[in-house]
């Protein structure tokens, strides 16, 4: 097989290149990222050997370059990652949102269908749904549950899976969905929470704390992740939805005070800081098609993958160091400038 993995430079689609180029070794892949600042070309340098694996520069709401690359390669599926996915963002610059996550999903749409590409795959995220209450936690959210958003990030995203399903119905394009709950492991720009408190907490700095951190997130390790959208795409059924979830929920306050215990630090680095607006409550899935239909599993325990994570930032504190210092950016810039490899 030949995939296009778009937003390969960012956490989860790094991540799903990886996994893919280890489970799957025959298989060629052309990753096309516009190297945002959450892109980090560095991350994929160790691939930059690997027959199989090739790096485009580029802009998926470019309908020339998206166009071209379709003419010229003959992609079996195509996966898109690509999307800003910062929700702070998103509330203090919605319309980057709109035009990556929707504009650029559209364009993405036409070429499936111009080129007649077998499989497009969107990456969602649960956050489409909204969230729950925390004091029901006998609800989660089915393929079925309403769509309810509440930051200018998730209604990106719904807006782009509402797109999906049209090209389908109405263009019978082949397609897709998979909505995840939180992730976490190696790679994860340090924005996120989970990277944002091992590089405070290894500063001994204040953990910002939102509220008083009684949010809830059901949390999925990276890999278990990809392994959910590689069933998806061996046996999904085309036109579905489906749910990929890790059954690890825990309010943020107790997942940071476990990462001070792994990391020997003490609580009374946490801060409380004014909640985000709108922050949603919990989050909850229900993976009970996924796992019932294409017999999926997650494969790590949340205690024993987020210490293996906490050792992989502590173990590459060049690499994450070179993105708060921003050197990262400099090689992103010379890729910018080579337009691919």
């Amino acid at each position: 097989m030949k995939l296009l993995v778009t937003g390969g430079a960012g956490f989860i689609g790094s991540n799903f290149i990886y996994y893919w180029r280890k489970h799957h070794p025959k298989d060629d892949i052309v990753c096309l990222d516009a190297l945002t600042y959450a892109g980090n070309y560095r991350t994929l340098v160790p691939l930059e050997d690997d027959t199989h694996f090739r790096f485009v520069y580029g802009d998926i709401t470019d309908k020339k370059l998206v166009f071209d690359l379709l003419a010229g390669e003959k992609f079996d599926a195509i996966i898109n990652f690509a999307a800003e996915s910062h929700v702070d963002n998103s509330i203090t610059g919605p319309q980057i949102f709109v035009t990556t996550n929707v504009i650029g999903t559209q364009m993405l749409l036409d070429g499936v269908r111009e080129f007649k590409i077998p499989r497009f795959h969107q990456v969602s995220t649960d956050e489409v749904y909204g969230d729950l209450p925390l004091d029901r936690p006998d609800l989660a959210f089915r393929e079925d549950t309403p769509i309810h958003t509440s930051s200018p990030y998730s209604a990106s995203k719904a807006s782009a899976d509402l797109l999906v399903l049209a090209y389908h119905r109405t263009f019978q394009v082949p397609i897709t969905i998979s909505r995840c709950s939180n992730n976490y492991g190696p790679y994860q720009f340090p924005e996120k929470l989970i990277p944002v408190m091992i590089n405070k907490a290894l500063g001994n700095e204040p953990l910002p704390v939102y509220g008083q951190g009684l949010n809830v997130r059901d949390w999925i390790h990276v890999d278990d992740h990809c392994l959910g959208i590689d069933l998806v795409l061996e046996k999904g059924r085309i036109g579905e939805v489906y749910n990929i979830g890790g059954h690890n929920e825990i309010a943020n306050i107790d997942l940071v005070k476990k990462l001070l215990k792994h990391l020997d630090k003490p609580e009374s680095l946490i801060s409380f800081v004014t909640d985000r607006p709108g922050h949603d409550l919990r989050y909850a899935i229900d993976a009970s098609k996924i796992e019932s239909e294409l017999g999926y599993k997650p494969k790590h325990h949340f205690d024993a993958g987020l210490k293996a994570t906490i050792d992989w930032y502590v173990e590459n504190y060049d690499w994450w160091q070179s993105i708060l210092n921003g050197e990262y950016k400099e090689l992103n810039e010379k890729i910018k400038g080579e337009g691919s490899r």
